[in-house]
């Protein structure tokens, strides 16, 4: 976007709720112009884009909303569909910048305020919304990822769980019995044992182990339904340490690849781009807690399989050669994810394998 374009602009920051949307106003000189609430209906679209078009003579409207897939998806295309500019901002970003205030408050018009302040700071790295058969994918691709998210950390917790409950009961010895006592034929133990405690003790333990065994199912469905829709268009598992599940990640949170110009549009919306932090004679880089977070932890944990001892020899020889010049090895390892951003960006731009040469 241009400076005079620019000028012209109302950015118009939208905080989006199950039943209501907050949606603020700002001019391109950050001045409050207006703020309506409305609700999650069509009607209520048509409210909030006629406020904004009593603007129109002056400035032309670009929307911006934190969650474009989730509570926002109805007012998101109905945006997209009238033909209106619209950006997603995540929500680290607008917390952040409140974090920055020196009385930081949050209230709905707050938040609205602040998606519109993000967009005129970050307008050009911010990915439009769009709605293409790419992105449409993605969108299926990122739900089964969050279910998948969510039954893994249920699985954690039962775990937990079930170790003081498996101590309880046999005290330190079923240890011995398994190196791993969650494994399935160890799983398959627990739920015929009848061990002599107190009955309470004893069915809880059955309900954790017949869940912990439920979940191996789902969680395993999961990945495969994720590989199917995976499968074809997009090649990121063919790049060492990058499985279905990382894959699916990044798929899900990029979206439509034709959203980001270049890959440092994709480094920065991902948070993997350094941030300048220098003063006077000294010039340095530090990295940023900005982005998308999940896209941020895709990005990290592909860089720690492929420095690892059967990792990738160039990612190592890389993070090698960054260390010898001086940096860090926590320095090292963000200048390889911003390296593993580019090959990225190029292999669903172009759609093609992983090439280690």
């Amino acid at each position: 976007m241009t400076t005079q374009e620019r000028q012209r602009t109302l950015f118009v920051g939208i905080d989006v709720h199950k039943d209501t949307h907050t949606a603020v106003g700002v001019s391109p000189f950050g001045e409050k112009m207006f703020e309506i609430t409305v609700g999650n209906y069509k009607k209520d679209f048509e409210i909030l884009t006629k406020k904004v078009e009593e603007m129109q003579g002056i400035f032309s409207p670009y929307y911006g909303l934190e969650d474009c897939h989730g509570y926002g998806e109805r007012l998101s295309e109905y945006l997209f569909d009238n033909g209106h500019n619209i950006c997603a901002v995540p929500a680290v970003m607008v917390d952040r910048l409140r974090q920055n205030t020196t009385h930081p408050e949050k209230s709905d018009s707050l938040d609205a305020f602040g998606v519109a302040k993000v967009m005129m700071q970050n307008i050009d790295s911010l990915p439009a919304y769009t709605i293409s058969q790419e992105s449409e994918k993605a969108k299926q691709i990122k739900e089964i990822s969050m279910d998948r998210e969510y039954l893994v950390e249920e699985r954690t917790r039962l775990k937990n769980q079930l170790h003081s409950l498996l101590h309880r009961i046999y005290n330190s010895e079923y240890k011995e019995k398994f190196k791993d006592p969650f494994v399935l034929k160890a799983l398959r133990y627990w739920s015929k044992a009848k061990p002599k405690c107190d009955p309470f003790l004893y069915r809880s333990m059955k309900r954790k182990v017949k869940r912990l065994l439920d979940l191996r199912i789902e969680i395993a469905d999961l990945e495969t339904e994720m590989e199917i829709l995976l499968e074809g268009n997009y090649t990121l598992q063919t790049m060492s340490g990058c499985g279905t599940v990382i894959a699916g990640m990044i798929v899900g949170e990029i979206g439509d690849i034709s959203r980001f110009h270049s890959p440092g549009a994709l480094a920065k919306y991902a948070g993997c781009s350094p941030r300048e932090c220098s003063s006077g004679k000294k010039h340095r880089h530090m990295k940023t807690k900005s982005g998308n977070r999940r896209l941020n932890c895709a990005f990290h944990r592909i860089a720690l399989s492929q420095i690892s001892h059967s990792g990738n020899d160039k990612a190592k020889e890389y993070f090698k050669r960054k260390v010898s010049e001086g940096k860090s090895k926590s320095q090292a390892l963000v200048c390889l994810r911003r390296q593993i951003v580019n090959i990225v960006w190029c292999m669903i731009k172009h759609r093609t394998e992983y090439r280690n040469a």
